[in-house]
């Protein structure tokens, strides 16, 4: 992005993120007034609106839209799933809503910006929705959720406890593995019943698709009779890997912190210049900005899967390669038809190919697609492409035009032989645990999927800042994100200083009670203005009038007295019976979420 200027005020979570990461693609930064936009080479604006409405917002519903953080992590239903495994809502105490729709913002301005490049730039601002934003990142729990499967019988989040698990020295840890058997190898060691480690599994290996770990108390119990190191000895001899739950001040002392003091992205040029610049059509105007680019897709469970679903929902033709018979995540419930809602919501729309990457033919058959393709989006397990022949000089050698992307989970920081880069894995290392809970409340990290969903987003601005670059000077570019530089993305304003490592308890930070539910007021509502809105209840306490409320009621009262309060969604599945969602979802057997963009043309 050199030659691009960046100007106007940064209020926002998301404002900051998306000027940030212009910059470290190498815009300028004008900080200027008004409202964010893009001045590219010969002079043209292009406006960036982030949008706390959206199209479809009637008056009657704009009683109930978010209006910052608080609000929309409440109304959205983030705080439902983040608080799901712990008994009920909880704020996700970072500005997750705002930084995803920062990286969605950043993603529209590289995809208008792409678009100019092949002849068909954005007449008006690129918007985007931070509801629409909120909405994605709960998209796989908002599937399922609507789904009807009579089937279908999730284990209640309170019928155990979930990680991280204390060890007899203190140390709390979590566990990692994909295999049922280390599993049971490591609970047999330490003394546990085979029966109770077999029942326990699935609600550990689940904990990805349903955001809860109801594990029995006697998995706790034994570890909490073990020190750290003899359980990681343990756990290395049964295959299962330990990852100590570390706090802001480890994590303020890693000198690798990718997404905080540098990019979350490293992206450099191929070795050979291709003989014309990157395929497609200029763009039909009933299309999106990256109609007629080709992607091919070799994602497993979100990270990767995501990052597809991202780029078709941009315009771009999406090729997913599975192993023959298909992903065995199509068959995870709930089901739509004979495919599962929650693999639906990553993979929708997508043109599958089935290959078997073991045999020759199947590596073959990968090869031809990416030799066609402009982009290849991969999250195998470290060392996987090399060892296929399926890595980006590979794949180059018959396109080398082709943006070839690796979103890892750990990047570079876990050495040569690191263990699975999976979601709790990194929220552990990164701190999160710290970052996410008031002071008073021990470290634990999310069992929503925040990293993988980050990681997914930040994957798409490499992806497309690649194609953006390879345009420029028809070179093949490599892109190498990861799990942990998202959460560097995340973590930033803390890290840096900017804000407290842990904020305080604040009894108005959370949900707050009332009959038949909760609401949520905006960050820095207080007391007092509480206490005049309920003026007219009683005189009781603020938050015992409200509690003596339905929560309609409640929300109905603090409206009329100024303060912008919202219900609390208590499961994403109820937001696609919402009317004032309707124009953000499309209801197909369950509910998808819709690009997030609106591009003038």
């Amino acid at each position: 992005m050199a030659g691009h200027v960046v100007a106007g005020t940064t209020a926002t979570t998301a404002d900051q993120v998306l000027a940030c990461h212009l910059v470290d693609l190498g815009a300028t930064r004008d900080p200027g007034d008004g409202p964010l936009r893009l001045t590219v080479p010969g002079g043209m604006e292009l406006p960036v609106q982030i949008d706390w409405s959206h199209p479809g917002v009637t008056a009657g519903d704009a009683a109930m839209w978010p209006l910052d953080e608080v609000t929309a992590q409440a109304r959205c239903a983030l705080m439902a799933v983040h608080g799901r495994a712990r008994g009920g809502p909880a704020r996700i105490a970072l500005d997750y809503v705002g930084t995803a729709a920062g990286l969605l913002a950043c993603q529209g301005v590289l995809a208008a910006r792409l678009a100019g490049l092949r002849g068909g730039a954005p007449a008006g601002p690129v918007t985007v929705s931070v509801a629409g934003a909120a909405l994605l990142t709960v998209s796989q729990y908002l599937a399922a959720g609507s789904a009807v499967d009579p089937e279908y019988v999730e284990l209640p989040a309170t019928a155990g406890t979930p990680p991280p698990f204390a060890c007899a020295d203190g140390a709390l840890v979590e566990l990692e593995t994909l295999d049922p058997a280390p599993w049971h190898r490591l609970w047999t060691e330490l003394g546990v019943a085979p029966s109770v480690a077999g029942h326990a599994w699935r609600g550990f290996v689940l904990r990805y698709a349903t955001a809860t770990a109801p594990l029995p108390v006697q998995l706790h119990a034994a570890i909490g009779q073990v020190p750290f190191g003899r359980l990681r000895d343990l756990a290395q001899a049964a295959g299962v890997a330990v990852q100590l739950v570390r706090g802001h001040a480890e994590r303020c002392h890693d000198r690798y912190q990718p997404g905080v003091d540098s990019p979350p992205w490293r992206i450099g040029a191929g070795p050979v210049a291709a003989a014309s610049p990157a395929s497609g059509t200029r763009w039909p105007a009933a299309e999106g900005p990256l109609a007629g680019l080709r992607v091919v897709e070799a994602g497993r469970r979100i990270q990767g899967p995501l990052a597809g679903q991202l780029l078709r929902l941009l315009g771009a033709e999406v090729v997913r390669i599975e192993p023959v018979g298909g992903d065995p995540l199509r068959g995870m419930p709930p089901m739509v038809g004979d495919c599962s809602a929650r693999f639906l919501a990553l993979n929708r729309g997508k043109r599958i190919v089935e290959a078997d990457l073991r045999s020759p033919a199947g590596r073959a058959t990968v090869r031809d697609l990416a030799a066609e393709a402009d982009a290849f989006v991969q999250n195998w397990a470290p060392g996987k492409a090399a060892q296929l022949g399926l890595d980006a000089t590979d794949l180059w050698a018959a396109n080398p035009r082709l943006v070839y992307a690796y979103a890892s989970g750990w990047g570079d920081a876990a050495g040569s032989d690191p263990p699975p880069g999976t979601d709790f894995m990194v929220q552990a290392y990164a701190g999160l645990g710290t970052h996410l809970r008031p002071y008073g409340e021990a470290p634990a990290g999310s069992l929503m999927t925040l990293l993988d969903v980050l990681g997914g987003l930040v994957a798409v601005e490499g992806v497309l800042a690649g194609l953006v670059a390879g345009h420029r000077d028809r070179r093949g570019q490599r892109v190498d994100s990861s799990l942990l530089s998202a959460a560097g993305v995340l973590q930033g304003p803390v890290l840096r200083g900017e804000r407290p490592a842990r904020r305080e308890r604040d009894p108005l930070d959370g949900p707050l009670p009332a009959i038949g539910g909760q609401l949520a007021v905006p960050a820095g509502t207080t007391p007092q203005s509480l206490t005049r809105a309920t003026s007219a209840v009683g005189p009781a306490d603020a938050l015992d009038r409200l509690a003596g409320l339905p929560v309609d009621d409640a929300v109905a009262l603090l409206r009329a007295g100024g303060v912008a309060a919202v219900p609390v969604c208590p499961d994403p599945g109820l937001l696609a019976t919402d009317p004032a969602f309707a124009e953000l979802l499309d209801i197909d057997g369950c509910a998808y979420v819709r690009a997030p963009w609106r591009f003038v043309r």
